[in-house]
């Protein structure tokens, strides 16, 4: 064998079988996989099969470094160095493969979309720089709002569905949210929480992925245009983030719009300190 191999596999299992533990290794690092996978891996009829390729790098007995490929054809990578980055896009590219994107920490995207272009032609553009903050002692919002926190159940979900269809309008998101679109969009496998006021009024939400390798995270945190700048999402957040705590989670995460100094200011308020950048850049090809 080489001394670092690419493996490749379509079975979900067989994957998880050999690189879960180094997944599980770095649970604040690794979360996106973590949580993609695991919503995979549970969902009814499980995944089928040619739908996602999976890949690990083996070096020394162990896996260093895995990727996924769905059908959307963005990669999603953990922590490569530039020349593990170009090996793997030349096995790609010597597969055939066709890239939409790649996801990853920004170091990591950002070679891998280099090396990308150097191998197809492609023209990476960055999407938008993120922060990844992990939480580490929580501190209450202060002031502290009026209200309560309140989970969100089904006789809210027309409620819940109609927040999340702005919020993805404010991120540029083009995708369709409703009852019957709902089991199969990003938000659908996360419990939420909603913020409300004395009398009754949801005023802010927030959500949660299900605790998988001790780890949660926070996603999406939202509040109406015109309820910002009252605390209400501090609250909500704050309130989740303990509740997960309270749970068993050793790791409570969340990724921030790096251009956004308002939430970042927030979450740092809050104990959140940022571990890592993030980037999300996408490849456009010319015409043959």
């Amino acid at each position: 064998m080489r001394p670092d191999a690419w493996h490749l596999t379509e079975d979900i299992d067989d994957f998880l079988a050999h690189a879960g533990d180094f997944l599980r290794s770095r649970p604040a690092l690794h979360n996106t996989p973590l949580t993609t996978l695991e919503k995979w891996r549970n969902q009814p009829g499980g995944l089928s099969a040619g739908t996602v390729l999976f890949g690990r790098l083996e070096s020394e007995g162990g896996t260093r470094a895995v990727f996924y490929r769905p059908a959307t054809r963005r990669l999603t990578l953990t922590p490569l160095s530039a020349e593990q980055a170009d090996a793997l896009a030349v096995r790609l590219t010597g597969l055939g493969h066709v890239l939409a994107g790649v996801t990853a920490d920004h170091d990591t995207a950002t070679v891998f979309a280099e090396a990308w272009q150097r191998h197809t032609g492609a023209t990476p553009a960055l999407r938008v720089r993120m922060h990844l903050y992990r939480l580490g002692t929580l501190v209450p919002p202060d002031p502290h709002p009026h209200g309560h926190s309140r989970p969100v159940g089904e006789r809210d979900q027309d409620h819940l569905m109609r927040w999340c269809r702005e919020l993805a309008a404010d991120l540029g998101e083009t995708v369709t949210i409703d009852a019957a679109s709902w089991a199969g969009t990003r938000f659908a496998e996360k419990s939420y929480t909603f913020w409300q006021t004395p009398d009754g009024t949801p005023v802010s939400m927030a959500g949660v992925n299900p605790l998988v390798a001790g780890m949660v995270r926070v996603d999406p945190v939202y509040t109406p245009a015109h309820l910002r700048g009252h605390g209400y999402a501090a609250a909500v957040t704050a309130e989740v983030s303990r509740a997960a705590r309270a749970s068993g989670a050793t790791d409570v995460v969340l990724f921030t719009n790096a251009a956004n100094p308002t939430s970042n200011a927030l979450y740092q308020r809050l104990g959140y300190r940022r571990i890592a950048d993030w980037a999300p850049y996408d490849f456009a090809y010319g015409t043959p």
